[in-house]
């Protein structure tokens, strides 16, 4: 709540993803937790869009008093754009969640951060950019020479 109610005032940076112990610890599964919930604020803070597409006025008309929209194409393109999707909090009904192992939030980020960490491959940064931080090492090693 406290990084939606930031997010919500303004703030366009927040820190202390995975901080733990009053931020005495880092834990990289909480980081994952954390990275989830970031992304759910930045989709609130995005805001709803107001357009003729996204007030669908014609589908409104089509669908008439005493209809649903549930059907209606533009509800499922538009329900797929504006829900909040995530693959660690777990959605489904407890029986089905139960009866599928019923894996914790804990169990869930844990897991995704070793894969991760096993599988991630970072981008390298452009030979211009290198020049520039190898050139601001130097310097700064000149500095302390």
């Amino acid at each position: 709540m406290s990084m939606l109610m930031a997010a919500l005032a303004g703030a366009n940076m927040i820190y202390g993803l995975g901080m733990i112990d009053l931020g005495m610890t880092l834990d990289f599964s909480q980081i994952v937790v954390d990275h989830e919930i970031a992304k759910m604020v930045r989709k609130i803070i995005g805001g709803i869009p107001v357009n003729d597409e996204t007030m669908a006025v014609d589908v409104i008309r089509h669908v008439g008093c005493g209809g649903h929209f549930l059907q209606e194409e533009h509800t499922v393109k538009h329900m797929r754009e504006e829900q909040s999707f995530t693959s660690l909090f777990d959605r489904r009904p407890y029986g089905q969640w139960k009866a599928e192992g019923a894996k914790d939030l804990a169990t869930r980020a844990h897991e995704k951060m070793l894969y991760i960490l096993e599988t991630h491959q970072p981008d390298l940064l452009d030979s211009g950019t290198m020049n520039i931080l190898d050139q601001i090492i130097r310097d700064a090693e000149d500095a302390w020479a």
